[in-house]
């Protein structure tokens, strides 16, 4: 069997839509990290999506953290999630740890503008 083939990606069936995300190699589970901009990125970029990066300011729109604000600490590719600063929980201990989160249930506030690449997207 296939480890991985692009046509899965153009079924319609959801259990083979599934398994494309699930088999995706790392360089094409980046692309599925993409999050909606904020009505300002929007018109200042001319477009309505970009991939989440580290150091990216975000507010959660979907879930027990919404309307949180906060600064990406971490990118998980291999997982598909994504870590912010505000959005933690209460282990037993007492300590805290990140909560994590879907790229989708995400709207990018700031751009980190670090990034070469980044920068020529302007």
């Amino acid at each position: 069997m296939k480890s991985f083939s692009r046509s899965w990606k153009s079924s319609g069936l959801p259990r083979k839509q599934r398994k494309y995300r699930y088999k995706a190699p790392l360089h094409l589970r980046s692309k599925m990290l993409g999050s909606h901009l904020s009505k300002d990125l929007r018109q200042k970029y001319g477009r309505r999506a970009m991939r989440v990066r580290k150091g990216d300011r975000v507010r959660v729109m979907v879930g027990q953290f919404r309307k949180k604000e906060g600064k990406v600490t971490r990118v998980d590719t291999k997982k598909q999630k994504i870590y912010i600063e505000n959005v933690e929980v209460a282990k037993k201990d007492g300590s805290k740890a990140f909560y994590p989160v879907n790229a989708s249930n995400v709207m990018i506030i700031e751009l980190n503008m670090d990034d070469k690449k980044r920068k020529v997207k302007k």
